[in-house]
C-alpha cells in the first residue's frame, strides 16, 4: 500500500478490508511512513510500514 492510499481511506472513512501478515487491520494514523494499526481479531497494536499493509481485493 503507498502512501496516498492510506490518506485517502483515513480522510473518507473508507470501508476498506486492509491486512497486515494475513491478518485484518484497521489503521489508527499515520506518521511519515509508518502506520499504527490495530487488529481486528484482538486488542493488538502495532507500528508498521505502510508499504506492507495490503487490500485483499487487489491479491484475489
Amino acid at each position: 500500500m503507498d502512501l496516498q492510499r492510506v490518506h485517502n481511506i483515513l480522510d473518507n472513512k473508507e470501508k476498506c478490508d486492509i491486512f497486515y501478515d494475513e491478518r485484518p487491520v484497521w489503521i489508527q494514523g499515520v506518521n511519515q511512513h509508518v502506520a499504527k494499526i490495530g487488529f481486528i481479531d484482538n486488542f493488538e497494536e502495532k507500528d508498521v510500514y505502510i508499504e506492507d499493509l495490503y487490500e485483499k481485493n487487489l491479491y484475489n
